[in-house]
């Protein structure tokens, strides 16, 4: 038995869905039509890096150590003198697995034999069974990047696509880790509707189609599970509020990528993805502060911050098992709590926040998922509380409003359409499986679960996700 999957980053399922029907990916289309096709939650930040903990942990991005690709680290544990501000966008990519939660073991460290392309995380591959982790390849990608060449990234993907689909003919490994960027890079540079999408779309199912074809010739079609899936979504994005530039213009010292060494900050700003924001206060303290002891001093700039057009909910921490959810346009506030595995969402003041129909009270993880499924901001109740209870979040958390993103500077080049926030057009990832599964998949933090079902090993106690196999 075997499991491939292949990540399109990026990927829509509506998207997913038009370029199936319509005929342009016919080895996708083969599969759905064998197996299935859901629409499954990712996580909270919606961004690349932190959305890759469920496929390969089983974990959501607070209980991985990963909120968010930018972070601050408060505790001086991680990161190092001047700033302790980590990055995974640039050469700090290479803390990421260092990074990662001790506690739990990656997919990577569960198989026997496994390989991986253009992955985040490797903790647990060996040198030869991580392809495009050189500095060879970092440049070409850093050229790609930094230029915003769509067929650049494209090309990547191709050359990529080919070499991953050799190695497991020729190796076999029991699990492959194969990433496709080139979708997410050319939505950001031309928009998700772009026909340049679809090209990258195109990519993915020429993968698939050869390593069917190898798998076939070979035998191995019918022990292999191969799936598809998404970290994110995208939206269009047509103003960008840069948060650091407005804290520094209300008088305050901001600590914020790329330029991180200032004298004396008040605050960080760490932007993901660009649709979602931690912004840390009182940096001096090594233990982080919850809102009731902050409130005093921070409740105008958290007021202020709230009435900008692009912000769409802020939300803040008053210990790991609260958080407060306050939302602009008067749909008011609540508090969302967790009790062990039971979620409660409790309006203030006749508020919903996050359009829920009133209070909830959800025995169980998957009950909250469902509880917010017809919502605006599905798994919402469970995707804050674990992004809130992690000690490496900021004070507040932000999810933009339609149309915005918080950075404006320092992209390489403008960003059309965007991603990081709870909008369901960020949160709701398409997963295509080979053959049906045994029950219905809710997150992306099933995949790694059932990839080790699948492969007949022992599925760790404590994961976030649930096998579907």
């Amino acid at each position: 038995m075997s499991v491939v999957v292949l990540v399109a980053d990026g990927a829509r399922p509506d998207t997913l869905r038009a370029a199936l029907d319509s005929g342009d990916l016919p080895a996708l289309a083969r599969l759905r039509a064998e197996g299935e096709l859901h629409t499954v939650s990712s996580v909270f930040p919606s961004v690349t890096g932190p959305a890759y903990t469920p496929f390969l942990m089983g974990l959501f991005p607070g209980t991985a150590g990963i909120p968010g690709i930018r972070w601050w680290d408060r505790a001086r544990t991680a990161t190092h003198w001047p700033d302790h501000a980590r990055s995974y966008v640039g050469i700090q990519a290479r803390h990421a697995d260092a990074d990662l939660t001790a506690a739990h073991r990656t997919l990577f460290e569960c198989a026997p034999r496994a390989l991986a392309s253009l992955t985040p995380f490797g903790r647990g591959l060996t040198p030869a069974s991580r392809l495009g982790f050189n500095w060879g390849f970092g440049a070409r990608a850093a050229w790609a990047h930094f230029r915003g060449d769509v067929p650049g990234w494209l090309s990547i993907d191709r050359a990529m696509g080919v070499r991953a689909a050799e190695r497991i003919r020729r190796d076999r490994p029991d699990v492959a880790f194969l990433v496709h960027p080139g979708i997410d890079k050319t939505s950001h540079a031309v928009g998700h509707a772009a026909p340049a999408v679809r090209d990258a779309m195109r990519i993915v199912d020429d993968t698939a189609a050869m390593i069917r074809a190898d798998a076939e010739r070979d035998g191995r079609w019918e022990s292999m599970h191969l799936w598809i899936v998404s970290d994110h979504g995208h939206s269009p994005i047509t103003a960008h509020d840069d948060l650091a530039t407005l804290l520094a213009s209300w008088g305050f010292g901001v600590c914020a990528h790329p330029w991180t060494m200032v004298g004396g900050p008040d605050c960080a700003v760490m932007v993901s993805g660009n649709a979602m924001s931690h912004v840390y206060l009182e940096l001096h303290q090594r233990s982080r502060p919850y809102w009731p002891e902050l409130a005093g001093r921070w409740e105008r700039v958290v007021e202020r911050l709230l009435a900008r057009a692009s912000v769409d909910l802020l939300m803040l921490p008053y210990a790991p098992t609260v958080c407060e959810v306050r939302a602009r346009d008067g749909r008011g506030r609540a508090m969302v709590r967790r009790d062990g595995s039971r979620f409660l969402y409790e309006p203030m003041d006749c508020g919903d926040p996050l359009g829920l129909g009133g209070a909830v009270d959800a025995p169980t993880p998957d009950a909250a998922h469902d509880a917010c499924r017809g919502s605006d901001y599905p798994d919402a109740l469970v995707q804050i509380m674990q992004l809130a209870a992690s000690p490496r979040s900021g004070e507040v958390l932000l999810s933009a409003a339609r149309g915005w993103d918080f950075r404006a500077r320092y992209e390489p080049i403008p960003h059309v359409s965007s991603h990081g926030a709870l909008h369901r057009e960020h949160m709701d990832v398409p997963l295509l499986v080979n053959r049906p599964t045994a029950l219905v998949p809710r997150r992306t933090a099933d995949v790694m679960p059932s990839a080790l079902r699948a492969l007949g090993l022992a599925v760790p106690a404590g994961l976030d996700g649930t096998s579907f196999v």
